[in-house]
């Protein structure tokens, strides 16, 4: 029997935005970076210098603390550049993208006649290990650990979240075969994370090798470190690990193909796109590429990820190497009069204290926001509460 979990607490923040479901052609990036600071607690060794040519699966950093886990190339190329910040701290590497494209290769596999050495070691050697997570800290798993359980959240509840079953469409296959391997990694079980309020395909609802557990309610039912909560929490000494949907299906292939396939479906939403809508890319794209003439003029901020956690990058940076969402909104730098004490209808608001959403019977409208914070930025004194 399938358990279920429902969530009384949370707020869906209903933008204007969000992604069509249609996928544009593949957008040849003609540049991609690899940025350091896009995981966390892991200090690198560059693996390349300026010049050298790399394949896809090729490393690029490595970890070093575990030197076999490394961050691939996602395309084939020359490093045009290995760009340093103060103290010499490295900050991005860039590879120029070939106009023919060809793989490091390892023997196709079926996970389920391995063991976990070997499927461990399947993982390293094309570098699809840099997108197993773990918890606590959120950083690269650690391939010498052994994870009391692994989580894949199906579903995301953040504003314009792409919808995971229509990304993954068609790549049922690749799926299965990756929780095949997941299983493999764990003595305990993994569970897949489902919303109750969407109607799913068999990819998801009959996955084998995992536990299904469905979840109702608000933002942020589909964060996996709320799964994680109600489903098997932490407990001291313990590490769970974490992967999400898109990298499964990149994990299935590493056994079904051989190869680290770097492709990515990513969604263009928010307010400031003419067209928000799906397209495929490859890990680490230029946002440039991905952009291209789809963004309206004026002043707008790029955030690769979602509104709420995502992270502001220049329209001449690279996509977020865990990332699968480019939102585009207005700058909130223009003054408001009076700011937050006129009541508004265009404001997510959790209390309604400052619209009249109360008389909407049919739900929230959607919202076009801008990063406006209605004043300056200040510290919070929080009184109390330690001692409550």
């Amino acid at each position: 029997m399938t358990k279920s979990v429902r969530l009384t607490k949370g707020y869906d923040i209903n933008l204007v935005g969000k992604a069509a479901k249609s996928i544009s052609p593949v957008v040849a990036a003609k540049t991609v970076g690899i940025v350091p600071s896009d995981f966390r607690y892991t200090k690198f060794k560059v693996a390349v210098e300026v010049g050298t040519e790399v394949k896809i699966g090729s490393p690029i950093i490595f970890d070093k603390l575990n030197p076999e886990v490394f961050i691939p190339s996602p395309v084939s190329g020359e490093v045009i550049e290995v760009r340093r910040g103060e103290k010499r701290v490295l900050e991005q590497i860039i590879v120029l993208v070939d106009s023919q494209q060809a793989h490091i290769r390892v023997p196709i596999a079926n996970p389920n006649s391995l063991d976990k050495a070997k499927v461990t070691e399947q993982l390293l050697k094309l570098g699809v290990w840099s997108f197993i997570k773990q918890r606590p800290y959120q950083n690269i798993a650690n391939p010498t650990q052994n994870p009391v359980n692994i989580f894949v959240s199906c579903f995301d509840t953040a504003p314009l979240a792409p919808e995971t079953q229509f990304v993954i469409a068609g790549s049922e296959t690749a799926f299965q075969t990756g929780i095949d391997a997941l299983a493999k990694l764990t003595t305990g079980k993994v569970y897949l994370g489902i919303s109750d309020e969407n109607t799913y395909a068999n990819v998801f609802t009959e996955a084998k090798n995992a536990e299904i557990v469905r979840f109702s309610g608000k933002h942020p039912a589909g964060n996996v470190g709320i799964q994680i909560h109600h489903i098997a929490p932490i407990n001291k000494d313990e590490t769970v690990w974490y992967v999400s949907p898109q990298d499964v299906v990149r994990i299935g292939k590493a056994f079904l193909e051989g190869i680290y396939d770097s492709s990515l479906v990513v969604a263009l939403t928010g307010s400031e796109f003419e067209n928000p809508s799906y397209v495929k890319t490859v890990v680490g794209a230029n946002v440039e590429t991905l952009v291209n003439d789809n963004l309206k003029t004026g002043n707008n901020r790029l955030i690769s990820g979602n509104v709420l956690t995502g992270k502001t990058i220049e329209q001449n940076a690279y996509l977020g190497y865990y990332d699968t969402q480019l939102t585009a909104i207005p700058e909130g730098n223009t003054l408001e009069f009076l700011g937050w004490l006129i009541p508004s209808s265009e404001r997510p608001d959790i209390s309604k204290t400052y619209h009249w959403n109360w008389f909407n019977f049919f739900g929230d409208p959607e919202y076009k926001v801008t990063t406006n914070t209605h004043g300056e930025e200040r510290n919070f004194v929080v009184s109390g509460e330690y001692e409550q």
